[in-house]
């Protein structure tokens, strides 16, 4: 077994590695880990961090024939040279071409993880060729492990695989959650929120990148009707603009950027804090394939308002850890914040009370690796 080698495959920016912190150090008890991605000097750090060996081919994130089929024969290259046993996909870009080239060189064991669905969020022919490349990485893979039953079930439904590919370990994730790290005793809180009470106010947080799909037009909106009944109410919000990518309103950014009760910290390195000093936690996106920052926020005892979509209704459960609303409605937003505030002092604290211990059961890290390391197993021995 010491011999097995098993790649994780991402794209151009290794960052997308660190969905596994912890998990690739753990494997490497049981196999030969390698990570490969683009950008040498990032992904040297993730190797030295996480103790394995790394290999740097370079890939680019928008569609490109000529970039992608360079890319190809790298991997086609570096496959047959080394002659992995396992090889596991991740990220639209990095599964694609590590899925093609391992299936061309005869690689038994071939996974392709899927955090979620691209093609949801596009129209016309974007989507249909996004569409056509998830189907190439789930026909070129073994095994498809789905990061939810939201994305299981919509694989099924729109044509992109068979069933009997499909997988959901555990009750989904890619890497479970630190309990220790995300434990609010364990949050040191410098209070950087200088102009909130937090004994007096009532704050909501959003965390995330902040586009139209992830609900923020909605949100403002919702909040701006609220903080027009109330005075002692905050949004706190953490996340970098995207201009050029699904961008919100121009009234939607100005609302963000001028409103009293609106404090934007743009993107932090540790969102803890930021959470910490909330009561609720809103996530109205549009589609997401499994919302860690859901599981982020459970485990830091705050409840949760999001959307009935795959990726949150499965990690919040309607009036137990928080609620769950139709995406893409203000009116309910709002009516939903405002319930939250009603009711701030009874049903909400006992769903800050029962939020960690769901989050424990279900997703605690050292389970979720035990897990995928038995799949793993399986898999290679077959």
């Amino acid at each position: 077994m010491k011999n097995k080698k098993l790649f994780y495959i991402v794209t151009t920016i290794p960052s997308s590695l660190y969905f596994f912190k912890g998990q690739l150090s753990y494997l490497s008890n049981d196999f030969d880990m390698v990570a490969i991605s683009s950008d040498e000097c990032a992904l040297e750090k993730f190797g030295d961090e996480e103790g394995v060996r790394t290999y740097c081919i370079p890939m680019k994130r928008p569609i490109s024939l000529l970039n992608d089929f360079k890319s190809l024969i790298k991997f086609l290259i570096f496959f047959r040279r080394t002659k992995p046993d396992i090889v596991h996909g991740n990220t639209p870009k990095g599964s694609f071409l590590s899925m093609t080239a391992a299936k061309l060189t005869g690689v038994s064991t071939r996974i392709y993880m899927c955090h979620g669905l691209r093609y949801q969020g596009c129209s016309g022919l974007m989507q249909s060729l996004l569409k056509m490349i998830e189907r190439i990485s789930c026909y070129c893979s073994t095994t498809v492990l789905c990061v939810s039953n939201g994305v299981k079930t919509s694989l099924i439904a729109d044509g992109i695989c068979k069933a009997s590919k499909l997988k959901v370990i555990g009750n989904g994730s890619a890497n479970g959650i630190d309990l220790e790290k995300f434990n609010r005793k364990n949050v040191i809180v410098e209070c950087p929120l200088t102009n909130i009470d937090a004994g007096k106010d009532f704050t909501f947080c959003f965390v995330g990148r902040i586009v139209k799909d992830k609900g923020v037009n909605e949100l403002i909106m919702a909040f701006k009707k609220l903080a027009g009944l109330y005075h002692n109410i905050n949004l706190v919000m953490v996340g970098a603009f995207e201009d050029s990518d699904n961008p919100i309103k121009i009234i939607t950014r100005t609302e963000i950027e001028t409103h009293p009760n609106i404090h934007y910290y743009g993107k932090q390195k540790d969102v803890r804090p930021f959470m910490c000093m909330s009561d609720v936690f809103v996530l109205p996106s549009y589609r997401e394939g499994f919302g860690v920052v859901l599981m982020e926020a459970g485990a830091l005892d705050i409840p949760c308002i999001t959307t009935d979509i795959s990726g949150c209704n499965e990690i919040i459960q309607d009036g137990v850890n928080g609620r769950v609303i139709p995406p893409r409605d203000e009116n309910i937003l709002y009516e939903t914040m405002k319930w939250f505030y009603d009711h701030r002092n009874g049903e909400v604290k006992e769903m800050a009370r029962r939020a960690r211990s769901m989050i424990m059961e279900r997703y605690e890290q050292h389970k979720v690796w035990e897990a995928f390391l038995k799949e793993y197993r399986s898999l290679n021995n077959k």
